[in-house]
Formats: structure tokens, sequence, C-alpha cells
């Protein structure tokens, strides 16, 4: 083919289908939109490594092609855990879900897993209804995700790691031993390489559950005192596949944090609860009391002490407060008069009145700060020595340049 004759069009590649049926008569034996549906696969691959100028499409061998979709129907078809698709006939399903009333099955994909040896059929139903998006409302939280805890809320809740890859990985190795040892495209080789692809697709499902699972309880979560749930949740808009490439890389694909980032949003919109990204920048070096910068903290540091209020938590819960603090800064415009929002993290859905109990909660803080008790007056002298009054100097320095 010469490189002067343009890419043809995703029309006229559907038009050279009846063609190649009539030159191939295997090709009659697929549904026609299943092939339809390649077509438009590879042309938007193609457009899309146009767009982007690298990433040219590879092909697809025999066994990597591992969905193909059906795009409509006419009428339902599973009846009684039994699904009826075009050219295939009726296949036995294990149904989880009943379709709800109202709602029409749009189009049927099935996907290969685990070398073809699992198969799901995954069913794309519609209703001519509008689903409004959630809105700021309530109680929200702040979370901070990483590898000591799994996660920790601004309200000091934690949730431990999971090791899904490490736990199985002495039995991973079992099985990627044995089947090295295999004659190569053999029968005993492809059985040995469908084990380890199953516990691969095991370990997968664990943490996907696992995810589903967190999600869900954080959307349940209710306060210390029992009397609210959470109605807001933010997170950090970390980049992990920067991190996944340091030393800690096999923790941090273990934990897969952007999958569950990805579910929780999910589960926050299916739940009506209102989910936003806040920027991750030193949310680990600022004061959630004061606002002071403390300075870059060395892995190993796990505790929070502020020089200048003297506050003292675990880093993560610290850095959890930050991110509701900037979750709500996000959801409520401030002005000039109002330096943060009030503590409780109690938004009442009218922007007026959220915008008026900023202020008065910024004014009670300025009174408290004003009139400071006999105890915080006691700790502020003892602690106020001549080292303590290079470190203020420093972090009120710092976090000028931060602002500016």
């Amino acid at each position: 083919m010469s490189p002067d004759i343009p890419f043809p069009s995703y029309l006229e590649q559907k038009r050279q289908l009846t063609q190649w049926k009539k030159d191939n008569l295997w090709y009659k034996e697929v549904h026609s939109q299943v092939t339809q549906d390649v077509v438009k696969r590879l042309h938007n691959t193609w457009e899309a490594f146009k767009a982007r100028g690298f990433g040219f499409p590879r092909f697809k061998k025999y066994g990597s092609y591992q969905s193909f979709l059906f795009p409509q129907f006419r009428e339902n078809p599973i009846k009684k855990n039994i699904i009826k698709l075009p050219k295939i006939g009726e296949v036995v399903i294990n149904q989880h879900r009943p379709i709800p009333e109202g709602f029409k099955v749009k189009g049927v994909r099935i996907v290969a897993r685990a070398r073809g040896t699992i198969w799901y059929a995954i069913v794309t139903i519609r209703c001519d209804i509008s689903v409004p998006e959630p809105v700021p409302f309530g109680r929200g939280i702040g979370i901070d995700i990483g590898l000591e805890s799994f996660l920790v809320t601004s309200d000091n809740f934690r949730v431990e790691p999971a090791l899904f890859f490490r736990e199985l990985q002495s039995r991973l190795k079992v099985l990627q031993r044995r089947a090295s040892r295999k004659n190569k495209r053999s029968k005993n080789w492809e059985k040995a390489q469908q084990k380890v692809a199953r516990l691969h697709h095991k370990i997968n499902n664990a943490r996907k559950n696992f995810h589903f699972q967190t999600s869900h309880q954080l959307c349940d979560q209710l306060r210390s005192s029992g009397d609210s749930l959470a109605d807001m949740i933010f997170v950090e808009d970390i980049d992990f596949r920067v991190s996944a490439k340091g030393f800690l890389g096999k923790q941090m694909l273990d934990g897969g944090f952007g999958q569950f980032r990805d579910l929780l949003s999910w589960v926050c919109w299916k739940r009506g609860k209102y989910f936003a990204q806040v920027d991750h920048k030193y949310t680990s070096q600022i004061c959630p009391e004061c606002g002071t910068h403390t300075g870059k903290k060395e892995l190993s540091e796990r505790v929070h002490i502020c020089p200048e209020c003297g506050y003292k938590t675990s880093r993560d819960h610290a850095s959890g407060r930050v991110i509701l603090e900037r979750g709500l800064k996000s959801v409520v415009p401030m002005d000039c008069r109002e330096r943060k929002l009030s503590g409780n993290g109690v938004l009442s859905g009218v922007l007026y009145l959220d915008k008026c109990r900023s202020r008065n909660a910024n004014s009670r803080d300025l009174e408290a700060r004003a009139n400071p008790t006999d105890e915080r007056r006691e700790r502020s002298l003892r602690d106020f020595t001549s080292s303590q009054r290079k470190v203020t100097r420093t972090s009120r320095e710092r976090r000028s340049r931060l602002y500016l």
C-alpha cells in the first residue's frame, strides 16, 4: 500500500466488510455488528495515535483480543439465568442482579479473563431519566492515603492496609517457576500459564472487593458522636504512577490507590455523596490548627508537631484535616476577611448561610487567640526558647513564600 494513499475513513472500512465476507466465508459466522465494532475500535485507535503523535497501534494476534460487543438488542436477551446472543445461541450465566423495572438492555460486551478461562457478560442498561449530580451538602471528611495505613480520615478513622499480592506472592512464585520449566507453546505450558493467570485474577478481584467495601464504609462513616454521616469526601489529586516507580513500587502497586480513588468517586456518585479532589501540595507540611508551614518531613517522621502552636497528632491525621479544609474552601467561596471555614466541616447547602457560619467561626477563633487560657500561656512561655525563636521565624518566612 502506497504511503501517499490516505487512510480510509470509518465508513469506507465498513463498506469493505461486505466484500471481505464474500471472499472469506468464515467472516459470516461472526455477527455483522460485532465486526463493525472491531472496525470502529481500530479507527478510533488510529485517530488517537495521530492526535498524540506516538504510540503506533499494535497488531492484535490470536488470544490478545479479549472482548467483543453486541451494540443493540430488540428485546431483553436475559431470561432465567440464560442469555441469548446472536450467532452464538443460549449461554448459561450466573446473573448477579436482576435488571430493574423500566430499564432496557442497550448492549452486551463479552469479556475474557485469565487467558480465556473466565468469561463475563457486561450488560449495559438504559432508562430515559436524568440523574442530578451530587451537590456539596452536610458533613465533609478529608482522606489521606498512604502505606502505613491504607487511609486516615480527618476524624482520625483508620483503615489498615490489606496485602493482596504480597500474601500470595510465594504461591505465585511456585506457579511461575513450574510454568518456566515447561516446553513453550505445549499443552502443559498453556495449562501452567492459565494457573498463573487465574491467581493474578484472584488477587485483582480481592483488591477490587476491598476497595468497594472501603468506599461504602466511608460513605457510611459516622462522626465520633454518632449523629451525622459523611456527605462530602475529599481526596488528594496525586499521580500515583510517579510514586509507583520508586523504591516502594511494589507496595504502591499492591495498594491500587488509583483504582480506589476511581471506585470511590463512582460509589459517591451512586449514593448521592459529593466527591472532589484537592491540591496535594504541602498537605503533610501545614499545621491544620494554625496554618503554619512546618517544613518538609522525612518518611520516617510519622508524628506532626507544630513548633508555633504546639499541636501534636499523627502525620496522616493532620494531612486529612488539611485536605478537608482545602475541600471546604473549594466548595464555599471566601473573601479576604475569612481565614478558614468552620472546623466541624458541616455545610447546610445554602451558600450565603455557609459563608456567614465561616465568618462567625473565624471571629470566635480570633477571640480565642486574643484571650488564651492559662495553660496555653504557660506552655507558650515554656517553649519560647532561643531555638524556638529561630524555628518560628523560619516557619513564618516559609509560610509567606508559600502564600505569595
